[in-house]
C-alpha cells in the first residue's frame, strides 16, 4: 500500500512538472512581464475594473504582452495545461469572470496600446490596450476619428467585440463595422489576419461573436473626417410631466430625426432613498454646431443644466468619464424593444418606465445604491449602415426602428450581489415579457429581430439565443473551427454560442 501512495506521488509531481502553471513557465522561459500579488502593477491593473465584484477576483498573477508573438507565447503555454484564464481590455465588462479570473492568470493587454493612422487613406491601425479617452487624445489634431462608444474609459476591446454602439453609428455602423482587418492569435497559438477575403466567416464572428475565437491584438479601422463636434449633458429634476415629455421625445427622435450626425442618450437615474431623482440626457452632434431645431424636442422641455458645447471629440470622451462609479458593484442588462407607434408609444413607454420605478423602488434602501435606465435610439440607419460596410453577428434589421434599453444598478456591499442580481432578472425580464405580450396583442410589431446588445449583456441573459438563428450556427461553426479543443469555450467566461 505504501508502495503504491508512493508510486501516486511521484506520478501527481510528474503531471506537476509537466502542466506547470502559466505564470511560473513564462517568468522562468521568458521575458513577458508577469507581475505577481503583492506587485504594485498587479494591484494598480486589478483596480481598473467598472466593478469592484471583478476587482475582488484574484488572478495567481497578471501577464502584459506587448505583441502578438508574445500574446502567441502564452496561449502556447496555456496549452500545456488547464487553467482559467482571462483576457482583460479596459474592465468595463461588469460581469464576473468575463475579462476576470480567480486563481488563473489574466492576460492583461495594457501594453497593446499602439495607435498608428495613416494620415492620407484614414487608415487606423490600433491595439485593445487603448481606451477610447486615450486613443481619441492620439488622434486629436490629425483631422481623423473612430467610431468609439460613448464613455471614454471603456476599453476598446471589448467594445469591438460586442459590436460597439457609437455617437456615430447612424453615419457608420457599428464600431465593429469599420474594421478592416484583425490581427488574431487563435487558440492554438497561429497568428492569422482575417478580412472580408480571407477567412470572412471568421471575419464576420468577430463582429458581435465575443471571446471566443481566440485574442485579438490588432484592428486595421476605417476612420473618418471629423473636426470639433459638439456636445455635453441636459439635466433635468424627475416629474411625471417631464417622465411623459421625454420618453416622448426620445421616441419621435428615433423616428423622424433625418441628421444622421445627430445622436442622443436619455437616461433617468435614482438614488439612494430618493436622494437623487433625475433625467441626465446626452446630446452629441458630428459638427461643431446643430442646425436649430436637431434637440429642440429635448432643450424645450427645460433642463435644470445644459453642459453641451463646442469642443473636441477627445475632450468630450474625457468629459464622459464621470458615469464610472469606482469602488461599486455593477451590475448592467439591456433589451430591445420595436419603437411603439405614436398611437401606442405612451403605453409602451410609460409601460416600461413604470415598470423600471417599481422594480428601482424596491432597491432603494440598499446602501450606496444608483439605479438607472437608458433609452438608446436604434433607428433603421444604423442597422443599414453596418450592413454597408461589413456583415456582423447581429445582422440588425433595416427596416424597423428600435430602442436599446440599458439597466444598472450599482451598490457598495458585495453582501447584496445575489439580491441585486435578482432585481436586474426582474427588471429586464419584466420589459421582455411586457414586450412580447403587446406584440401578441398587436400593439408592437412581432416580425422585427430583437437582439440583445452584448456590450449591455448581463450574464444571465442568452445572447447567442437572440440571434438570428443561422448567425448563431454561424459562430458554432467557427469557434469549433479554430478552437477544437476548447481552450476559450471551456476555459474562459463569456457567452459561449
Amino acid at each position: 500500500m505504501q508502495s503504491l501512495v508512493a508510486s501516486l506521488v511521484a506520478v501527481a509531481s510528474l503531471i506537476s512538472v509537466v502542466k506547470g502553471d502559466t505564470c511560473s513557465e513564462l517568468r522562468a522561459n521568458t521575458n513577458i512581464k508577469v507581475s505577481a500579488p503583492i506587485s504594485p502593477t498587479y494591484i494598480a491593473e486589478q483596480t481598473e475594473y467598472w466593478s469592484a465584484s471583478c476587482s475582488a477576483l484574484k488572478p495567481s498573477c497578471i501577464i502584459f504582452p506587448k505583441s502578438a508573438a508574445e500574446v502567441s507565447t502564452i496561449i502556447s503555454v496555456l496549452n500545456t495545461n488547464d487553467e482559467h484564464f482571462a483576457v482583460k481590455s479596459g474592465g468595463h465588462s461588469p460581469n464576473n469572470y468575463y475579462a476576470s479570473v480567480d486563481g488563473g492568470p489574466l492576460i492583461s493587454t495594457q501594453n497593446l496600446d499602439h495607435a498608428n493612422l495613416d494620415p492620407a487613406t484614414g487608415i487606423l491601425d490600433f491595439g485593445p490596450g487603448n481606451r477610447l479617452d486615450g486613443l481619441a487624445q492620439k488622434l486629436q489634431g490629425t483631422g481623423w476619428t473612430f467610431v468609439g462608444g460613448r464613455i471614454g474609459n471603456t476599453g476598446t476591446g471589448g467594445l469591438m467585440l460586442g459590436g460597439g454602439l457609437s455617437y456615430m453609428s447612424a453615419q457608420h455602423g457599428w464600431s465593429a463595422s469599420s474594421v478592416l482587418e484583425y490581427e488574431l492569435v487563435l487558440p492554438n497559438g497561429t497568428i492569422t489576419y482575417p478580412s472580408a477575403t480571407n477567412h470572412p466567416s471568421l471575419f464576420k464572428a468577430l463582429k458581435g461573436g465575443g471571446n471566443n475565437f481566440g485574442i485579438v491584438t490588432n484592428y486595421k479601422t476605417q476612420a473618418y473626417p471629423q473636426g470639433n463636434v459638439w456636445g455635453g449633458n441636459l439635466l433635468f429634476l424627475r416629474t411625471p410631466a417631464t417622465d411623459k415629455k421625454i420618453l416622448q421625445a426620445v421616441r419621435d427622435f428615433t423616428e423622424y430625426n433625418i441628421d444622421d450626425r445627430a445622436a442622443v442618450i436619455v437616461t433617468a437615474e435614482r438614488a439612494q432613498v430618493n436622494l437623487v431623482d433625475s433625467w441626465i440626457l446626452f446630446l452629441f452632434y458630428d459638427g461643431p454646431t446643430p442646425p436649430a431645431g436637431t434637440f429642440t424636442n429635448f432643450t424645450s422641455i427645460g433642463p435644470l443644466a445644459n453642459t453641451a458645447r463646442t469642443r473636441t471629440y477627445a475632450d468630450l470622451m474625457t468629459f464622459s468619464n464621470w458615469v464610472v462609479l469606482k469602488g461599486f458593484q455593477v451590475q448592467i442588462g439591456t433589451e430591445t424593444i420595436p419603437l411603439p407607434s405614436t398611437t401606442h408609444s405612451v403605453e409602451v413607454l410609460e409601460g416600461i418606465h413604470a415598470h423600471w420605478r417599481n422594480i428601482s423602488l424596491t432597491t432603494l434602501a440598499v446602501p450606496g445604491i444608483v439605479a438607472s435606465i437608458a433609452y438608446q435610439p436604434f433607428p433603421k440607419r444604423i442597422a443599414a449602415a453596418a450592413r454597408e460596410k461589413s456583415p456582423d453577428l447581429i445582422d440588425a434589421d433595416p427596416d424597423a426602428d428600435k430602442l436599446i434599453i440599458e439597466m444598472n444598478y450599482a451598490f457598495l456591499n458585495p453582501l447584496d450581489y445575489p439580491l441585486m442580481d435578482g432585481k436586474m432578472q426582474e427588471t429586464y425580464t419584466g420589459i421582455r415579457e411586457r414586450v412580447l405580450s403587446w406584440q401578441a396583442e398587436g400593439k408592437l410589431p412581432d416580425n422585427v429581430d430583437l437582439p440583445v446588445f452584448m456590450n449591455y449583456g448581463f450574464y444571465r441573459q442568452d445572447y447567442f439565443g437572440r440571434l438570428k438563428p443561422e448567425n448563431r450556427a454561424l459562430a458554432r461553426e467557427v469557434a469549433e473551427e479554430v478552437d477544437p479543443e476548447g481552450l476559450f469555450r471551456n476555459r474562459t467566461g463569456g457567452w459561449k454560442p
